[in-house]
């Protein structure tokens, strides 16, 4: 994916939206602009108006006389290059000035000036006219100024007020723009710094960053501390069954070779026979070994998912208890199932069924002819607890020790090759879930007077409404 740069493009978004609104303020300048030279332009043209009815008298005749006062037509000149214009109306028409020169009609408002744009000369001016009266002693002789410039000055104004609001304009996005270049460099220091803190971190070193960093990226570094927890975990399983898988295969990997080996030599064929079977007894045992290691690798896997939902234990292990009479009555043993109809839990149904598959399987194996394995369900106020228990040899004080201390360590099996691996497994889902896990021996007594050791019972204690880990 084609890498982009995240100041070039806040740069970029804020010139153009800039842009955008310095263009409307611009439209928005330029018609504040003709206002006020307008402005500027009708008042003097007023003023030059008043300036001319001033020096209008009546005659002996009874007529008007204009004497136009130089200072009046001076104060339009504002430039060379504007042209000016006038023209005087009496009771009985024209009087002086520029005859063809438009005449603004009285407003309806009653006001004694009016202004109007019109065309003159072929060009564009800008006329005011004045409404007056002149005394005679027995009454009053009404008359009109009309005075025009032409616009060529009110427009070099309105550009004027226009080109300085673009060159303060343009100065402040220049500005805008340095401040957000320099601003935005400062501020991607603390990602500059997580990065070079990644870089030089050991690809075995996936430790939290505890780098310090903006609250807007806040989120990002809690998804890479996420993602590298997660990652820890993966390689931690990855290690754990590399570890376990080396240890555990290699006996019974060499018992195949080594069974292959002598009946490959054997010139009798019953020993080679008996060596055959040895060699596939031992590639069975590998086989159920590395089912249970590819089980607990699964089980390392999920710590700190989400795996945890809601089901009925109850039912699970009536069904699995049911699933596995046949097995059990083949072996010679009397497995049953005690609990309530329903216990809900909350956690992952597929590691509990494998847990309690790996207990069964265990009462199964060595519990011997003639026992008893219960299966139990129990619902208390704050946990679930699920219980395989049997009659059979079980284990010695010391063993059920080594069991205990085991979480974490490399497995190994009995010398018969069973409880280890399968109750490590167990161990482990329960942990993952947060539940007690407790081996114990039971019937003590009555298993000596049986001759046996003591029975064997192992209890997972769930709280309920927890949440894995």
């Amino acid at each position: 994916m084609t890498a982009y740069s995240l100041r070039r493009r806040l740069l970029g978004w804020l010139l153009i939206s800039t842009v955008v609104l310095g263009v409307l303020a611009l439209l928005d300048t330029q018609a504040e602009a003709r206002r006020t030279a307008q402005g500027v332009s009708d008042r003097v043209l007023a003023g030059s108006a008043m300036a001319i009815a001033e020096r209008v008298t009546v005659n002996a005749g009874g007529g008007l006389d204009v004497d136009i006062p130089y200072s009046a037509l001076e104060m339009l000149t504002s430039t060379a290059q504007d042209q000016v214009f006038y023209r005087v109306d009496g009771p009985g028409g024209f009087l002086t000035g520029y005859e063809d020169l438009p005449v603004v009609p009285a407003l309806a408002s009653g006001l004694d000036i009016a202004f109007a744009d019109a065309r003159f000369t072929g060009a564009g001016v800008r006329i005011a006219t004045l409404t007056r009266a002149v005394s005679t002693g027995d009454g009053s002789i009404p008359f009109t100024v009309t005075v025009a410039e032409s616009t060529l000055a009110r427009e070099a104004l309105a550009r004027s007020i226009l080109l300085r609001s673009a060159l303060r304009l343009a100065g402040m996005i220049a500005g805008a723009a340095g401040i957000v270049w320099v601003s935005f460099t400062l501020a991607l220091r603390p990602l500059d710094r997580l990065g070079l803190a990644i870089a030089q971190r050991s690809p075995d070193d996936l430790r939290p960053l505890r780098e310090t960093t903006p609250h807007e990226v806040q989120g990002l570094v809690e998804a890479v501390n996420s993602f590298m927890g997660r990652l820890d975990i993966a390689l931690g399983a990855l290690r754990n069954f590399t570890g376990n898988a080396s240890h555990q295969l290699r006996t019974p990997l060499a018992v195949v070779r080594t069974q292959l080996a002598l009946a490959t030599r054997s010139n009798d064929p019953a020993l080679a026979g008996v060596a055959a079977d040895k060699a596939d007894a031992a590639l069975a045992r590998a086989e159920r070994v590395l089912a249970q290691l590819l089980v607990l690798a699964r089980v390392d896997a999920a710590a700190g998912l989400a795996l945890d939902r809601s089901f009925d234990l109850a039912a699970l292990a009536r069904s699995l208890t049911a699933e596995m009479v046949p097995a059990a009555a083949q072996a010679g043993i009397d497995l049953g199932y005690d609990g309530p109809r329903a216990a809900m839990l909350r956690a992952e149904p597929v590691l509990v069924s494998e847990a309690l598959r790996n207990l069964l399987d265990n009462a199964i194996t060595y519990a011997g002819r003639g026992a008893t394995v219960t299966v139990r369900v129990g619902v208390a106020k704050n946990s679930v607890q699920l219980q395989v228990e049997d009659d059979g040899p079980g284990l010695s004080d010391a063993r059920i020790a080594a069991l205990a201390r085991r979480k974490g360590a490399a497995l190994t099996e009995t010398a018969q090759g069973g409880y280890g691996l399968g109750l490590s497994i167990v161990q482990e889902i329960a942990t993952l879930f947060g539940a007690e896990f407790r081996i114990a021996r039971t019937n003590r007594e009555e298993g000596r007077e049986a001759g046996r050791e003591a029975g064997l019972c192992v209890t997972m204690r769930f709280p309920t409404g927890y949440t894995a880990r």
